[in-house]
């Protein structure tokens, strides 16, 4: 199986990784998209190692740029589909890094942006270890009925999004909010007020604080 690529970041601390972060960008974009919020999370996570790789497919929609799967069609069980492709190429790349720095799940918290935030939301929530945290921005929950028979751990999951949000709908965020609620699931959503499809300061302080806190725990 292949194994995904991209920019990482080494502890701000030095020496040896205690946890590891994993950005996971948006459709068209690449590792590069979300890098730079290493630099800002490392100052209460300094022992942490930044992961963001690209995704594993060339973007149909874009001249450049990757994606986890094909938005081209967006029935829902298109998108499935399509997930569920790419969930084994990015537990791959997770269980490697695990092996790598000898950490286990709860050592891990993911960080997602749009198609990110969808792969986050899958991927994590099936792993069979429950990972400290999940910050997603912008993104959705996808197929929230297959969730109940598929749930394997319940990580604290913090959502952002902007309510003027055109690509990804900003009523994704709560009807997210109330399916992993009725699992038992730990949630809290944060409205950027004015904010399109995009990360605000006040959702990076927000995220900044939630994954110490979770780390922490």
């Amino acid at each position: 199986m292949m194994l995904l690529s991209g920019p990482e970041r080494k502890p701000a601390a030095g020496g040896h990784a205690k946890k590891l972060v994993f950005f996971l960008h948006g459709l068209g974009a690449d590792g590069n998209d979300l890098i730079d919020l290493a630099t800002n999370l490392a100052e209460v996570l300094p022992d942490t190692h930044f992961y963001s790789p690209n995704a594993p497919f060339s973007c149909d929609m874009a001249p450049f740029g990757y994606q986890w799967f094909s938005l081209q069609d967006r029935d829902e069980s298109n998108m499935i589909a399509g997930i569920r492709h790419a969930a084994p190429i990015l537990n791959h790349y997770i269980d490697h890094l695990l092996a790598m720095h000898h950490l286990t799940d709860k050592d891990v918290a993911y960080v997602g942006f749009s198609q990110g935030t969808m792969m986050a939301l899958y991927v994590a929530l099936r792993r069979p270890e429950a990972c400290a945290a999940i910050l997603g921005f912008s993104g959705a929950l996808i197929a929230p009925a297959l969730l109940a028979n598929e749930l394997t751990c319940r990580p604290k999951v913090l959502l952002s999004h902007g309510d003027q949000d055109q690509v990804v709908p900003f009523a994704a965020m709560s009807s997210a909010a109330r399916s992993l609620e009725s699992l038992h699931i730990d949630v809290t959503t944060y409205v950027a007020k004015g904010l399109g499809h995009g990360i605000d300061q006040q959702g990076i302080k927000l995220g900044k604080n939630f994954l110490k806190n979770a780390f922490e725990a």
